[in-house]
């Protein structure tokens, strides 16, 4: 009977671990991802197309924008895919993502009930749609957690040149939650609220709201994906989310994409 040395076995224990780990790490790309690309049921439909291609296994944590950030910064993904344009180029610029890619985009949307008591039904500008609801002191539900609706509210807001936040306006609801939760208390209230049009697609309480002002440029809603910098993150695996990127932004991966409905209905769109 042959006899292995305790240490000897815990380092063959040690470097099978490494080994092994290493090779899963090798299969796996792990995504950083904004929850409306998730909530529109994006993912499921084309990563099920994705695995007709490459057998690594692509895993998404769905937050906020500005979470998601914040996790790709401690190194907690491969791929970074949110949808706030100004704060995807400094994390660039910053050395934490390697470039930036626009994949697809979309809209917000201004959500009220159908009675509309601002009357900003026929407002084709959202600025002055905003001002009306300010100045009237219509309740309104921010999603006030940092996500890029959020973030694009905010940069809304400060367009006509007026603050509010919870503390300031006690017509202004912050739910510090996601866009379905935000949703909700927007239903509950009889309030306006902002969302990104493929969530409220899908969104399945809409009861006596509905879509007030639309189509307008300052609405548009673009998304960008960034592979972590290897320089900042070691272990990344950039190998494969290039590859995904690759596959995603090209001739079939576009056409995947404008064909993707929700209740027959178009959620992204992509340029060319």
């Amino acid at each position: 009977m042959i006899k292995i040395d305790n240490a000897l076995l815990s380092k063959l224990i040690l470097c099978f671990f490494f080994f092994t780990t290493e090779i899963y790490a090798d299969d796996v790309v792990l995504i950083q991802s904004t929850t409306s690309i998730r909530d529109s049921g994006f993912y499921r439909y084309i990563l099920d197309e994705y695995k007709k291609e490459s057998s690594v296994v692509i895993k998404v944590i769905a937050v906020g924008t500005g979470q998601a950030i914040k996790n790709s910064k401690n190194c907690d993904a491969d791929l970074l895919f949110v949808h706030h344009e100004p704060s995807e180029r400094k994390f660039v610029d910053n050395g934490f993502g390697l470039y930036r890619k626009e994949v697809m985009y979309n809209d917000y949307v201004l959500i009220g009930p159908d009675k509309d008591p601002a009357n900003i039904k026929f407002k084709k500008s959202i600025k002055v749609a905003l001002q009306i609801i300010y100045n009237g002191k219509y309740p309104f539900v921010s999603r006030g957690d940092n996500s890029g609706t959020h973030m694009k509210e905010r940069e809304l807001w400060s367009l006509i040149k007026r603050e509010v936040g919870s503390k300031k306006t006690k017509w202004y609801f912050e739910s510090g939650s996601g866009m379905g939760s935000s949703l909700n208390l927007a239903v509950n209230i009889d309030g306006y609220i902002i969302s990104d049009r493929s969530t409220w697609i899908s969104f399945g309480n809409k009861k006596n709201h509905i879509v007030l002002v639309q189509n307008e440029p300052l609405l548009k809603n673009y998304y960008g994906i960034i592979p972590i910098s290897p320089f900042n993150c070691p272990n990344v695996n950039v190998k494969e989310a290039e590859k995904f990127i690759s596959w995603l932004t090209s001739k079939r991966g576009k056409r995947l994409i404008n064909e993707f409905k929700v209740n027959n209905s178009q959620i992204f769109f992509t340029r060319e």
